[in-house]
């Protein structure tokens, strides 16, 4: 094949495969995702053998600790995968499921079906784990899908889309409904995106320059997911017992993913003991703390905050702090400078929780509870093809019934207008 023709041969590929893949039922979608799951378990040393190359370049390249944590494939990693799998095989099959149905004074029966999008394009950097989450939820949700992983990640990605085949190739499904884009060009991106003939929906996954490169210059349906500039909001009658560790876990249990805290907000009447400890543990931690005049008071080691690291996603071991005097102030600064991914607030008032999950403009609001918890897993969907912080088709956690949409179908009898 020369390489001029490749993702257009790709595309067709995809086309014909979404078009035969409604034929199949749920035993059958789910009989080739345990195959999968099965392939993946079987071949743990092979899958990270593949990764430890990717991660002995990405150590040559000098990438961040954060995206190394990303990238890297073990034993347990693997096993997880592998157990969504199972479950997403276990969820009830969203295709040809009923939202609503009724009668027309004409004498027509009209039924709203859920249906798949088609040709989904995925386009991902850093995380080869979504080379498996994404084709999992499009095969159950009855999806062709082509997978474009990022250079960093492209021997991770190569195997296991290789045992992603297999599996198919050992199913009843096509064989086209998962394929890997395995050039690294950019140019192959540009022809991908424009594909509007063959490729229904393009979501995007990484970083800031990937989306606006895709949403500026894509001819085929765009959804927007992943960037994660979230906050905890400590409000005056936060419970003390609850703000370190969530504080904590919002900020440090994983620093390079996207419901990462990135900026912390106090409210100014929380007590001054108290904002010295939450300040104190992050320190503690080895976590960078920048701040405003008041937040710098606290703690002799925050430096201070210039106003781009309020609008500063770092996944990395550094957060942002400011001292605010009402919720007013906290909503407007979380509105302003927030992704619209995942917010929290620490509150024991019914007050202060209910306007700010009424009134901030996010996929996700907390209370009491770290925004570690946005993920598909964690939200018992076996797993996630991203996270929306758009408003339209989804938002939030993308998970299989997030790959479909609807057409009405429509009964008569011989009925004319």
């Amino acid at each position: 094949m020369k390489k001029k023709d490749y993702i257009l041969n790709l595309c067709k590929n995809a086309k014909d495969a979404s078009l035969n893949l409604i034929k199949f039922n749920a035993s059958d979608k789910n009989e080739a995702l345990l195959l999968i799951s099965n392939k993946l378990t079987d071949n743990i040393q092979l899958i990270i053998s593949e990764n430890e190359k990717d991660l002995i370049e990405g150590k040559k390249n000098k990438l961040s600790s954060a995206l190394l944590d990303r990238l890297k494939l073990n034993e347990e990693r693997i096993i997880s995968m592998s157990d969504a799998l199972v479950k997403i095989a276990k969820f009830p099959d969203p295709i040809g499921e009923i939202e609503e149905g009724w009668k027309t004074e004409t004498g027509l029966w009209i039924s709203k079906v859920r249906v798949p999008i088609g040709v989904i394009a995925m386009i991902y950097e850093s995380r080869p784990n979504v080379t498996i989450d994404a084709a999992s939820l499009a095969i159950k949700s009855s999806n062709a899908i082509i997978l474009r992983g990022g250079k960093e990640a492209i021997y991770s990605n190569k195997i296991l889309a290789k045992l992603l085949r297999e599996a198919i190739k050992e199913s009843k499904l096509p064989n086209n409904i998962v394929q890997l884009i395995e050039y690294t060009d950019r140019a192959m991106v540009s022809e991908l995106i424009r594909a509007k003939d063959y490729v229904d929906c393009i979501i995007p996954r990484g970083g800031k320059g990937l989306k606006n490169a895709i949403v500026e210059n894509a001819k085929v349906p765009v959804i927007i997911t992943g960037a994660g500039l979230c906050h905890v909001y400590v409000d005056e009658f936060a419970d003390k017992n609850k703000v370190v560790p969530i504080v904590l876990n919002a900020k440090t249990q994983r620093t390079g993913v996207c419901n990462a805290i990135e900026s912390l907000l106090i409210h100014s009447k929380y007590s001054i003991e108290y904002k010295k400890e939450v300040i104190d543990s992050l320190i503690d931690k080895n976590v960078e703390v920048v701040g405003c005049e008041r937040t710098r008071k606290l703690n002799s080691k925050v430096g201070i905050a210039k106003e781009e690291d309020y609008a500063t996603e770092y996944l990395d071991m550094k957060i942002s702090v400011k001292i605010v005097d009402s919720i007013d102030e906290a909503i407007n600064h979380i509105n302003t400078y927030g992704t619209k991914h995942s917010e929290s607030i620490i509150t024991e008032s019914v007050g202060s929780s209910e306007r700010f999950l009424n009134e901030i403009d996010a996929s996700t609001v907390y209370l009491n509870a770290s925004t570690r918890f946005t993920d598909g897993s964690e939200f018992g969907f076996g797993g996630e093809i991203g996270i929306s912080t758009q408003k339209l088709h989804a938002r939030g956690p993308m998970g299989v019934k997030a790959l479909t949409t609807t057409k009405y179908v429509v009964r008569g009898n011989g009925n004319i207008r």
